[in-house]
């Protein structure tokens, strides 16, 4: 089952990257920047006070917005080939198609290469999205969407463990099991590739601490929904210099919530996971004041809720240049159900799960469930900071057919559960050579990002009647077996009037 949520997650997200730098706005992500290209709806989480611009069309102001997904896989250590394996394995695994893989061994291989590698995977479904603006009132907006952020690098350990891959020299003794024979057998240099296969849980005779088996590991994952609110409007000036403010936020629900850490300092873990992921607890979910066993028909129940608040200033300067500032989701998120912490132990006996797909995100029920590898404390509750951001964005309009412009975008708190870890900078525009058409090329780099180039082509219909587009973080990914990033951008339903 939770194999099958997170599949069916993927899916609804399939066409668009950008969960934390262009949020589900498919027509920003074509040129990498965003705090001063959007308006709308399209602007909560983003930059608020453009909701005070109008829509960019005289005659309409009601923007409408549906079936606007974004999605995307990055890793700094892997090629476009692998990553695209991994995505292929989602969207099989979503539609019930068999996936084509090599033989057990390899795709065990995939598994810990992507782990041991660090992975980043961001995605988002707009369900709804609405706004209303005029130039006396300003401008309000509404939204709902979907959001999936993931990361994870493990230890070589936690991959042994988990995938079973190149554990002939870490366990002492193996239980190992054909058919209906269970028997344990010594490890010795040279042991066959066959027996390993056959290897249910492996033995040490030398105790080893927990927080020394997982020290190196990182895993970061939050899904939950946003109920997104904004208001902008001018506050002062004319066609010369004008300035405007926003503020918005958003009431948000979780279904699953997972930070996981291992350093020099210790390990460390808070954790609330739907009972829709089918995670086996065992007898400490006896004990736990959290508890909760209640599954959601069609989404998972939430097991955590909260707030978040954004507020952002911008400038207009002869009708021509836009600069904004933003910082955007400041506030946390409350857990109240199956919420656990990890306390550090002595380990003996570990089971190895191995693997039979390239699901990567299947090692957070390896780490909770009752036979896994960490020791589970069940809490009351638990407070988690969101992952806020701040940016800085500003464009320049070249006539009617070119505008061209830059963004800027920090982590408010780095630690943060989904948080960007690092600062991220980008440059890019949009030509309309047509006026029913729209491209858009630009750069991005830093955070965890190389060197991507986005790219991106809208339809705006009937003097902006109708919109719809493509676009992807990455065109090399298209053109370089080498490159770090999977990702494509689509929104079909979007109308003003």
């Amino acid at each position: 089952m939770i194999r099958t949520l997170l599949q069916f997650t993927f899916i609804f997200s399939i066409f668009n990257l950008g969960a934390q730098t262009q949020g589900s706005a498919y027509t920003a992500v074509g040129k990498g920047v965003a705090t001063t290209f959007v308006t709308d709806y399209h602007s909560l989480g983003i930059n608020s006070s453009a909701l005070g611009w109008g829509t960019g069309y005289e005659d309409k102001h009601v923007t409408l917005g549906m079936t606007e997904f974004s999605m995307g896989i990055y890793s700094d250590s892997l090629s476009s080939d692998k990553l695209n394996s991994l995505f292929k394995t989602f969207r099989n695994g979503a539609f019930g198609k068999q996936t084509e893989s090599a033989d057990w061994e390899q795709q065990a291989q995939n598994a810990a290469d992507y782990l041991n590698s660090g992975v980043s995977i961001d995605a988002t479904y707009n369900w709804f999205g609405f706004a209303y603006q005029n130039e006396k009132l300003g401008g309000i907006a509404f939204s709902i969407q979907e959001r999936y952020n993931w990361y994870s690098k493990l230890s070589q350990d936690v991959s042994t463990i988990s995938f079973g891959v190149n554990s002939s020299d870490y366990f002492d003794q193996y239980t190992v099991v054909y058919d209906e024979d269970t028997s344990v057998v010594q490890n010795y240099d040279g042991i066959s590739e066959d027996t390993l296969s056959h290897a249910i849980s492996g033995r040490l005779t030398t105790p080893f601490s927990l927080s020394d088996i997982t020290k190196g590991t990182d895993i970061k994952f939050t899904w939950n929904r946003h109920y997104n609110f904004g208001y902008g409007r001018k506050l002062f000036g004319d066609s010369t210099f004008a300035l405007y403010a926003g503020i918005g936020g958003r009431y948000i629900t979780s279904a699953a919530m997972f930070d996981f850490e291992s350093n020099d300092n210790g390990i460390s873990l808070n954790s609330a996971v739907s009972p829709n992921y089918d995670i086996d607890y065992g007898e400490v979910s006896t004990t736990n004041p959290s508890n909760f066993i209640e599954r959601g028909n069609l989404l998972p129940k939430a097991v955590g809720s909260g707030y978040g608040v954004d507020l952002s200033v911008s400038a207009r300067l002869f009708n021509k240049l836009k600069v904004g500032l933003a910082v955007n989701n400041i506030g946390a998120v409350t857990y109240k159900r199956n919420v656990y912490s990890v306390k550090d132990s002595l380990i003996t006996e570990l089971r190895m799960s191995g693997i039979d797909d390239n699901n990567i995100t299947s090692v957070m029920d390896d780490l909770l469930k009752e036979d896994g590898i960490l020791n589970l404390v069940g809490e009351e509750k638990v407070e988690i900071k969101n992952a806020a951001t701040i940016r800085l964005g500003g464009s320049m309009e070249f006539g009617e057919k070119l505008t061209f412009g830059f963004d800027f975008i920090a982590p408010f708190d780095r630690t943060a559960p989904g948080s960007i870890q690092n600062p991220i900078f980008s440059l890019g525009g949009e030509v309309k050579p047509l006026k029913w058409l729209a491209l858009s090329v630009g750069y991005l780099g830093g955070g965890i990002y190389k060197h991507n180039i986005p790219v991106g082509v809208n339809f705006v219909m009937k003097n902006g009647t109708y919109e719809f587009g493509i676009s992807s973080r990455d065109a090399l990914s298209f053109f370089l077996k080498g490159s770090n990033s999977i990702s494509a951008a689509f929104g079909v339903l979007r109308v003003r009037f």
